[in-house]
């Protein structure tokens, strides 16, 4: 499918590498705010902490498509933080738990990969808390900052992990917090934060998302996009 954008009003395909702390709605918005064109949409969300792949579709024409996008394949790379747990699921929330020092050396390399084969495949996922999935048609976020979701109230969901490679592990020797990178191959719905949180509870220590970057969406690849900054100057 060809990318970019044609006519005047401007229609067509747009591939944003969202930057970082920005939600995509806001890219819509500034895409919105160029083009003119009232009808503009994105083919899956990512978080503010998070960076890469937003396709962007322009004009009704192809808004009327985004069923076909969000049920593409995705990649991620992300880093996390073993031994701290927040209410969001990533660094940014707030803390809610933390393991003992001496707990969390005692985890190795080899014990975070051997857990990692039971997150292959198809897994039960419970959605974070701070999410826009809708709970009586109030979204979970929503909630959240209200105070009013417990863990019994969030839904779950089936989803496939089609490749989980641990890119790296280490300790960092100042802070002697410890760390890993992943790179998550997976179908549609998935969430990357409660990936994260749930391998962090089967080590025993918890874990957190630092950073998330989307490189693929089905065969779209963010080598190929713009950055933000670019289309709209």
């Amino acid at each position: 499918m060809e990318l970019g954008l044609k006519g005047d009003p401007p229609a067509g395909i747009l591939l944003i590498d969202k930057p970082t702390g920005m939600t995509s709605h806001d890219v819509v918005d500034k895409v919105r705010k160029k083009t003119s064109v009232v009808k503009v949409g994105h083919t899956g969300t990512l978080d503010p902490l998070a960076t890469g792949i937003l396709i962007i579709l322009v004009s009704r024409e192809f808004t009327k498509r985004q069923s076909e996008f969000l049920k593409l394949d995705k990649e991620y790379v992300c880093m996390a933080r073993l031994g701290i747990e927040t209410d969001t699921y990533d660094i940014e929330g707030k803390v809610v738990g933390r393991a003992k020092q001496k707990k969390l050396g005692e985890i190795a390399e080899k014990d975070l990969e051997n857990i990692l084969k039971n997150f292959r495949g198809k897994i039960t996922q419970t959605v974070p808390p701070y999410s826009a999935v809708k709970i009586k048609g109030k979204k979970l976020y929503d909630k959240a900052r209200g105070g009013g979701v417990d863990q019994s109230d969030l839904p779950q969901r089936r989803v496939e992990i089609k490749e989980l490679e641990l890119i790296d592990f280490y300790q960092d020797e100042k802070t002697q917090a410890v760390y890993c990178s992943l790179r998550v191959s997976c179908g549609s719905g998935t969430y990357i934060r409660s990936l994260v949180h749930d391998i962090g509870q089967v080590l025993g220590v918890g874990a957190v998302v630092t950073s998330l970057r989307r490189t693929r969406i089905g065969k779209y690849q963010v080598k190929d996009a713009m950055s933000l900054q670019s289309f709209v100057t």
